[in-house]
Protein backbone atom coordinates (compact mmCIF):
# COMPACT_ATOMS: atom_id res chain seq x y z
CA UNK A 1 0.00 0.00 0.00
CA UNK A 2 1.20 3.49 -0.85
CA UNK A 3 -0.12 6.63 0.86
CA UNK A 4 -0.94 9.23 -1.78
CA UNK A 5 -2.04 12.01 0.55
CA UNK A 6 -2.53 12.69 4.26
CA UNK A 7 -3.99 15.89 5.70
CA UNK A 8 -4.92 17.18 9.13
CA UNK A 9 -8.70 17.37 9.63
CA UNK A 10 -9.61 18.34 13.19
CA UNK A 11 -8.67 18.12 16.88
CA UNK A 12 -11.64 17.08 19.01
CA UNK A 13 -12.12 17.40 22.80
CA UNK A 14 -14.42 14.36 22.88
CA UNK A 15 -15.72 11.57 20.67
CA UNK A 16 -18.97 13.41 19.91
CA UNK A 17 -16.96 16.18 18.22
CA UNK A 18 -15.05 13.81 15.94
CA UNK A 19 -15.65 13.67 12.18
CA UNK A 20 -18.48 11.56 10.83
CA UNK A 21 -17.65 7.87 11.17
CA UNK A 22 -17.71 7.17 7.44
CA UNK A 23 -14.41 5.31 6.90
CA UNK A 24 -12.05 2.91 8.71
CA UNK A 25 -9.98 4.43 11.49
CA UNK A 26 -6.67 3.43 13.07
CA UNK A 27 -5.69 4.93 16.40
CA UNK A 28 -2.12 5.46 17.60
CA UNK A 29 -1.42 5.80 21.30
CA UNK A 30 1.44 5.27 23.74
CA UNK A 31 3.26 6.54 26.76
CA UNK A 32 4.21 10.21 26.63
CA UNK A 33 7.42 10.83 24.68
CA UNK A 34 7.36 7.40 23.02
CA UNK A 35 7.89 8.88 19.54
CA UNK A 36 4.30 8.75 18.35
CA UNK A 37 4.40 11.85 16.15
CA UNK A 38 7.65 10.76 14.54
CA UNK A 39 6.16 7.35 13.75
CA UNK A 40 3.03 8.89 12.22
CA UNK A 41 5.18 11.18 10.05
CA UNK A 42 7.29 8.20 8.99
CA UNK A 43 4.29 6.06 8.07
CA UNK A 44 2.68 8.82 5.98
CA UNK A 45 6.03 10.05 4.65
CA UNK A 46 4.98 13.62 5.44
CA UNK A 47 7.35 15.65 7.59
CA UNK A 48 5.57 17.43 10.46
CA UNK A 49 2.12 16.03 9.67
CA UNK A 50 1.93 15.28 13.37
CA UNK A 51 3.75 17.88 15.43
CA UNK A 52 6.74 16.49 17.31
CA UNK A 53 7.80 17.86 20.66
CA UNK A 54 10.26 17.08 23.42
CA UNK A 55 7.62 18.07 25.94
CA UNK A 56 5.51 15.14 27.21
CA UNK A 57 1.78 15.70 26.96
CA UNK A 58 1.89 17.79 23.78
CA UNK A 59 -1.05 15.90 22.25
CA UNK A 60 -4.12 16.73 24.33
CA UNK A 61 -7.01 16.15 21.92
CA UNK A 62 -8.25 13.48 19.48
CA UNK A 63 -6.45 14.38 16.26
CA UNK A 64 -7.85 13.11 12.95
CA UNK A 65 -5.83 12.89 9.74
CA UNK A 66 -7.52 11.98 6.45
CA UNK A 67 -5.45 9.51 4.44
CA UNK A 68 -5.73 8.53 0.78
CA UNK A 69 -3.97 5.30 -0.19
CA UNK A 70 -3.66 2.84 -3.05
CA UNK A 71 -2.86 -0.86 -2.91
CA UNK A 72 -2.16 -1.24 -6.63
CA UNK A 73 -2.22 0.53 -10.00
CA UNK A 74 -5.66 -0.76 -10.89
CA UNK A 75 -7.12 -0.36 -7.41
CA UNK A 76 -9.15 2.78 -6.61
CA UNK A 77 -7.94 5.26 -4.01
CA UNK A 78 -9.16 4.28 -0.55
CA UNK A 79 -9.88 6.79 2.22
CA UNK A 80 -9.30 6.18 5.92
CA UNK A 81 -8.51 8.06 9.11
CA UNK A 82 -5.33 7.97 11.12
CA UNK A 83 -6.10 9.07 14.69
CA UNK A 84 -3.46 10.51 17.00
CA UNK A 85 -4.56 10.07 20.62
CA UNK A 86 -3.07 11.73 23.74
CA UNK A 87 -0.30 9.79 25.43
CA UNK A 88 -0.63 8.16 28.81
CA UNK A 89 1.93 8.29 31.57
CA UNK A 90 4.14 10.96 33.02
CA UNK A 91 2.84 14.16 31.39
CA UNK A 92 2.98 16.97 33.92
CA UNK A 93 -0.70 17.80 34.23
CA UNK A 94 -3.14 17.95 37.09
CA UNK A 95 -4.91 14.82 38.30
CA UNK A 96 -8.20 16.31 37.15
CA UNK A 97 -6.86 16.96 33.64
CA UNK A 98 -5.38 13.49 33.43
CA UNK A 99 -8.72 11.94 34.37
CA UNK A 100 -10.41 13.98 31.63
CA UNK A 101 -7.88 12.66 29.10
CA UNK A 102 -8.39 9.10 30.30
CA UNK A 103 -12.17 9.38 29.97
CA UNK A 104 -11.87 11.01 26.53
CA UNK A 105 -9.60 8.20 25.32
CA UNK A 106 -11.81 5.48 26.79
CA UNK A 107 -14.96 6.92 25.23
CA UNK A 108 -13.31 7.11 21.83
CA UNK A 109 -11.85 3.62 21.93
CA UNK A 110 -15.02 1.98 23.23
CA UNK A 111 -17.67 3.80 21.20
CA UNK A 112 -16.12 4.75 17.85
CA UNK A 113 -17.86 2.28 15.55
CA UNK A 114 -15.39 2.56 12.66
CA UNK A 115 -12.25 2.05 14.76
CA UNK A 116 -10.61 -1.01 13.20
CA UNK A 117 -7.39 -1.25 15.19
CA UNK A 118 -5.38 0.54 17.87
CA UNK A 119 -1.60 0.66 17.57
CA UNK A 120 -0.02 0.78 21.04
CA UNK A 121 3.46 2.29 20.94
CA UNK A 122 6.12 0.97 23.33
CA UNK A 123 9.69 2.29 23.69
CA UNK A 124 12.01 -0.51 22.55
CA UNK A 125 14.89 0.87 24.62
CA UNK A 126 13.32 -0.15 27.92
CA UNK A 127 12.29 -3.34 29.67
CA UNK A 128 8.52 -3.89 30.06
CA UNK A 129 6.86 -1.00 31.86
CA UNK A 130 3.89 -1.62 34.13
CA UNK A 131 1.87 1.22 32.61
CA UNK A 132 2.18 -0.22 29.09
CA UNK A 133 1.18 -3.71 30.18
CA UNK A 134 -1.78 -2.32 32.11
CA UNK A 135 -3.00 -0.41 29.05
CA UNK A 136 -2.68 -3.49 26.86
CA UNK A 137 -4.69 -5.54 29.34
CA UNK A 138 -7.29 -2.77 29.58
CA UNK A 139 -7.88 -2.89 25.84
CA UNK A 140 -8.22 -6.63 26.15
CA UNK A 141 -10.91 -6.24 28.80
CA UNK A 142 -12.74 -3.77 26.54
CA UNK A 143 -12.47 -6.16 23.60
CA UNK A 144 -10.64 -3.67 21.38
CA UNK A 145 -8.33 -5.05 18.64
CA UNK A 146 -4.77 -3.80 18.94
CA UNK A 147 -1.17 -4.22 17.79
CA UNK A 148 2.11 -3.45 19.56
CA UNK A 149 4.60 -1.09 17.90
CA UNK A 150 8.06 -0.94 19.43
CA UNK A 151 9.59 2.46 18.65
CA UNK A 152 13.11 3.95 18.62
CA UNK A 153 14.76 0.63 17.71
CA UNK A 154 17.71 2.55 16.27
CA UNK A 155 18.45 4.16 19.64
CA UNK A 156 19.68 0.89 21.18
CA UNK A 157 21.64 -2.15 20.04
CA UNK A 158 19.74 -4.90 18.26
CA UNK A 159 20.59 -7.23 21.14
CA UNK A 160 18.98 -4.94 23.72
CA UNK A 161 15.91 -4.30 21.55
CA UNK A 162 15.40 -8.01 20.91
CA UNK A 163 15.74 -8.77 24.63
CA UNK A 164 13.20 -6.08 25.57
CA UNK A 165 10.71 -7.26 22.94
CA UNK A 166 11.09 -10.84 24.18
CA UNK A 167 10.54 -9.80 27.82
CA UNK A 168 7.47 -7.78 26.87
CA UNK A 169 6.06 -10.70 24.88
CA UNK A 170 6.68 -13.08 27.79
CA UNK A 171 4.92 -10.66 30.16
CA UNK A 172 1.91 -10.58 27.82
CA UNK A 173 1.78 -14.35 27.58
CA UNK A 174 1.36 -14.54 31.35
CA UNK A 175 -2.19 -13.21 30.83
CA UNK A 176 -2.82 -13.75 27.10
CA UNK A 177 -3.08 -17.01 25.17
CA UNK A 178 -1.64 -15.52 21.97
CA UNK A 179 0.35 -12.43 21.08
CA UNK A 180 -1.04 -9.54 19.01
CA UNK A 181 0.77 -8.37 15.86
CA UNK A 182 4.14 -6.88 16.83
CA UNK A 183 6.25 -4.38 14.86
CA UNK A 184 9.76 -3.14 15.57
CA UNK A 185 10.23 0.34 14.16
CA UNK A 186 12.61 3.23 13.71
CA UNK A 187 11.24 6.55 12.47
CA UNK A 188 14.69 7.69 11.34
CA UNK A 189 15.44 4.53 9.35
CA UNK A 190 11.82 3.96 8.25
CA UNK A 191 12.00 0.48 9.77
CA UNK A 192 8.63 -1.25 10.09
CA UNK A 193 6.83 1.10 7.71
CA UNK A 194 6.07 -1.47 5.01
CA UNK A 195 4.80 -4.04 7.52
CA UNK A 196 2.42 -1.59 9.23
CA UNK A 197 1.05 -0.24 5.95
CA UNK A 198 0.60 -3.77 4.56
CA UNK A 199 -1.45 -4.77 7.59
CA UNK A 200 -3.53 -1.57 7.45
CA UNK A 201 -4.25 -2.36 3.79
CA UNK A 202 -5.47 -5.81 4.81
CA UNK A 203 -7.55 -4.40 7.66
CA UNK A 204 -9.13 -1.88 5.30
CA UNK A 205 -10.90 -4.82 3.70
CA UNK A 206 -12.46 -5.55 7.09
CA UNK A 207 -13.24 -1.84 7.37
CA UNK A 208 -15.30 -2.00 4.20
CA UNK A 209 -17.50 -4.66 5.80
CA UNK A 210 -17.88 -2.55 8.96
CA UNK A 211 -19.04 0.39 6.85
CA UNK A 212 -21.59 -1.80 5.06
CA UNK A 213 -23.02 -2.97 8.38
CA UNK A 214 -23.19 0.59 9.72
CA UNK A 215 -25.02 1.79 6.62
CA UNK A 216 -27.38 -1.17 6.86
Amino acid sequence: MVIRKATYVISSPDVTSCPKADRPEYAFIGRSNVGKSSLINMITDIHNLAKTSGTPGKTQLINHFAVESKSGDRVPIFNWYLVDLPGYGFAKVSTNQRKKWEKMIENFLRTRETLINTFILVDARHEPQKIDLEFVNQLGEWGIPFSIVFTKADKETQKVVSANVKKFSEALLSTWETLPPIYITSAEKKQGKKAILADIAAMNELGKEVLKRNKG
